[in-house]
């Protein structure tokens, strides 16, 4: 394998293809960049060589920004019906109940915390991707790839055995911990392992613990440390728990060699726990007692902290484990693999269309790398700490742990800091690279029923929103050069930004009612408050939902030098 020089070719090719994007791996993360590709018109394939479906509850956190993307590209409800609600954590330490841990957030936040088994949101997002006509090609393996300067030349071996050679614009490599993607670009992937082995079952419990929320249990032993642990996560099911504990020594792995690429890392190929392991921590560990059943699978996992040195070499991409992997505290991985995967399909697809400046593919490494330093980072201090060693307030951290605070103000995509607007402080609203919070309260001329902002920028790339302040004259709107504003986002584009006003509730009666553009009033203040927007002023919302510009009062000029960031003028 190679990510420069032509493979040599062994074997000869039975078949060759060509399509826009070769996806490699078919779990969340390739399925979400899959998805989000399909919906804007791209070509893909996603190969993954497994030829199922695994039925393991790995990943199971599901995060409100999550939700929140899940909402944008159209599957939401899809998750919410298969999802419960994560309502917090009950803590024991040597059988004394600890303070409980509510994870609540602030009401115009639209979604709170789930658990969701792994398998169901591969599920999910497989049958949503059917709806474009596309599907996983199952036992298909990608076992070499060499790119030049128009594209990416992939080796394939298929479920049957058979050679084919796939000519792709772009790679993308979404194929988890020992990544054939990572490997073949020869990116450096540092960091180290714990040396402490954990065991997870998916059980039935039958137990009468608070629904909705995960219980952890800790023994100390008389220096102080955790010597044992039990952490049980409700799943979707009556009684259902993935629990986790402390390997016992019989079931250690710790002296098999590691992989080939020095990873030891994820669910162990080895002799899993029986039901009677699982039961024998529960006897020593669980609050109330509990009887385990039903076990519908098992294994040993270990961890490692690593991250890549790049996210990108050319036109290949990795994302999700192959770029990043860590401690699974606080549901964090998964969850940046699928930000990951957002991030740079959006951008793919402005590429392939001929839309994009050179430099966007390039702020997907820019823009990801350090949320992933900084997940790996927080996370392995959570691990050995404690999420209550985290030195922010309760609000911040939980909001941190929601994913709600990750931001790209340092981006070159948002530009310099604005100058001189209401949104220029910290503490004023949310400014360029700030993920564009959602509020409700929303009124058309049609809709019987108020929408939410989120509505409005569901299943659209970007979205200009122009608030209308009052400019200070009677009967007046500030609105008046709003169609020449929304002309130059057209004109700038080709017709990629979608654009809405909205007004706030004290604009007089009939105003806007000639605007030829979509036109909203903000009935109960929420836009005015959660946009902190006093005056005329223009946001400029990104396909991922996170502010592109906020500029107070909006000009033409502004808005285009913005714009130019992303499409090629």
């Amino acid at each position: 394998m190679s990510g420069g020089e032509p493979f040599a070719r062994e074997v000869p090719i039975v078949s060759t293809d060509t399509v826009d994007v070769l996806i490699a791996g078919a779990g969340p993360v390739g399925l979400t960049a899959a998805v989000e590709l399909r919906r804007r018109g791209i070509g893909c394939r996603v190969v993954d060589r497994l030829p199922e479906r695994l039925p393991y509850a790995k990943a199971v956190g599901i995060q409100p920004r999550t939700l929140e993307i899940w909402d944008r590209m159209g599957l939401v409800r899809a998750a919410l019906e298969a999802a419960v609600p994560m309502l917090g954590q009950l803590t024991y330490v040597n059988g004394a109940e600890r303070p409980r841990i509510e994870l609540a957030l602030p009401p115009e936040v639209p979604y709170g915390f789930a658990a969701l088994p792994q398998y169901e949101t591969e599920r999910i997002l497989d049958e949503f991707l059917a709806r474009f006509g596309s599907r996983i090609e199952r036992g298909t393996e990608l076992v070499g790839f060499a790119q030049d300067a128009d594209g990416v030349t992939s080796r394939l071996v298929t479920a049957s055995g058979a050679q084919e050679e796939v000519r792709s614009r772009y790679l993308v490599g979404c194929d988890g911990a020992h990544s054939a993607v990572r490997k073949g670009l020869g990116l450096g992937f540092e960091g180290g392992a714990f040396p402490e082995e954990y065991m997870l079952g998916d059980v039935e419990l039958d137990w009468d613990m608070p629904h909705g929320y995960g219980v952890r249990a800790m023994h100390l032993g008389a220096d102080g440390a955790v010597d044992d642990v039990l952490v049980c996560i409700p799943l979707p099911g009556h009684g259902r728990y993935r629990i986790s504990s402390m390997v016992p020594p019989e079931l250690r792995t710790a002296a098999r060699p590691e992989s080939g690429d020095g990873v030891a890392h994820g669910l162990d190929g080895g002799a899993g726990p029986s039901l009677s392991h699982l039961q024998d921590v529960l006897d020593r560990l669980a609050p109330r007692p509990a009887t385990a059943s039903a076990l519908r699978w098992s294994s040993v996992f270990r961890i490692s902290h690593r991250i890549v040195d790049r996210y990108a070499d050319g036109r290949v991409f990795v994302a999700g484990d192959a770029a990043h992997i860590h401690p699974p505290t606080g549901a964090q991985g998964m969850n940046t693999g699928i930000q990951d995967a957002y991030n740079l399909a959006w951008k793919l697809a402005l590429a392939i269309q001929g839309g994009a400046r050179p430099e966007l593919l390039a702020s997907y490494d820019t823009e990801r790398r350090p949320v992933g330093v900084e997940v790996v980072g927080r996370t392995v201090r959570h691990a050995a700490e404690g999420v209550q060693a985290d030195p922010d307030d309760p609000g911040t951290v939980m909001l941190r742990e929601a994913q709600l605070l990750i931001g790209y103000r340092g981006s070159p995509l948002v530009g310099p800091p604005e100058e001189g607007g209401d949104g220029d402080g910290d503490g004023d609203g949310p400014r360029a690279g700030d993920r564009a919070p959602d509020c409700g309260g929303l009124t058309g001329h049609i809709a019987a029923h108020p929408l939410r902002l989120y509505d409005l920028l569901r299943d659209r790339g970007h979205v200009l929103l122009l608030y209308a302040g009052d400019d200070g004259e009677p009967g007046g709107t500030g609105a008046d050069d709003f169609p020449a504003l929304a002309a130059t986002a057209r004109d700038v584009s080709l017709g990629r930004v979608a654009t809405c006003v909205v007004l706030p509730d004290a604009a007089p009666a009939g105003a806007g009612d000639t605007m030829t553009l979509p036109v909203y009033r903000d009935r109960r203040g929420e836009f005015a408050r959660q946009y902190a927007a006093r005056g005329r002023t223009a946001f400029l919302v990104r396909p991922d939902g996170y502010l592109s510009a906020r500029l107070q009062p909006p000009t033409a000029g502004e808005l285009a030098s913005r714009l130019a960031l992303v499409f090629q003028v």
